[in-house]
């Protein structure tokens, strides 16, 4: 109790300091992660496996866990099916997760800063509000996720985020504006056709070789970003920010949708 308290204190300071990207980049100055609440586990994995394996079924015979709030950190809990489960507010700091199964889970404002998420299954999963700095998410499974998450430096590459949301959340910004934010992500050979990036914060990441055909990146920040080698097919780039952006080649740039209505193009680079 007395932690929620005070990560709505410090949400909320974070909001007076900066209402943009508030929750996604202030609040780690504030929250200590090596304190016992993030960085230890309050369960074991046996505990965790029975948990699932008793959790309630659904018409379809689907097991949907409840393991809000719960303390994950630093556990080895690769390989388990949280599908559908509950995992609101989890703290999963540096816990093993690789080639688990969270498709339709909700984790949002879960804490999963530089958790493995190896080759992990999160199809249509929910993460709003959620903290994965540094995660590793290579050859993980995104499609259809709704990604308003913090992603800074996380590792992506050969990911799948096709028809993911990864937009901001324009209806509702009483927290701040809710959206992705992936600086410094390394998007490498990732798939990222059809995607909504509307007003997603990229700057800096590497976009090497990564799909983005049919992408809405309106008005998203991209600065800095690289860019070479990607499918940009269809991309809409309307309102983007490409100041210092590295871009593929001309022919690739062809089949875009309104670059000429993109913001500091004349300051985006060109390959040699």
């Amino acid at each position: 109790m007395l932690f929620r308290l005070a990560f709505a204190l410090v949400w909320i300071t974070a909001l007076l300091v900066d209402p943009i990207d508030a929750v996604s980049q202030d609040m780690l100055r504030s929250v200590d992660l090596n304190s016992p609440e993030m960085s230890t586990s309050d369960t074991t994995r046996a505990e965790v496996e029975a948990l699932l394996r008793s959790a309630p079924q659904d018409a379809a015979g689907q097991r949907s866990a409840d393991l809000e709030g719960r303390r994950l950190s630093h556990l080895d809990l690769s390989g388990l099916d949280f599908s559908g489960g509950n995992l609101r507010l989890a703290k999963l700091n540096r816990t093993n997760l690789k080639g688990a199964r969270l498709d339709r889970a909700i984790l949002n404002q879960a804490w999963l800063i530089d958790a493995d998420l190896m080759d992990a299954s999160l199809v249509k999963a929910s993460l709003l509000g959620t903290q994965m700095q540094r995660a590793k998410l290579g050859g993980a499974d995104l499609s259809g996720a709704r990604i308003a998450a913090d992603l800074s430096g996380a590792s992506l590459i050969g990911a799948k985020l096709a028809d993911a949301d990864l937009s901001a959340d324009m209806r509702n910004q009483s927290m701040g504006l809710m959206r992705g934010v992936l600086k410094s992500a390394d998007l490498r050979n990732a798939d990222l056709s059809g995607a909504n990036l509307s007003r997603a914060d990229l700057e800096f990441a590497k976009l090497e070789n990564a799909n983005l055909a049919n992408c809405n990146l309106n008005h998203a920040d991209l600065a800095g970003a690289d860019l070479s080698d990607a499918n940009l097919a269809g991309a809409d780039f309307t309102g983007t920010d490409l100041a210092s952006t590295l871009l593929p080649s001309a022919a690739a740039l062809a089949g875009t949708r309104n670059l000429d209505k993109a913001r500091n193009l004349n300051l985006a680079r060109r390959p040699r």
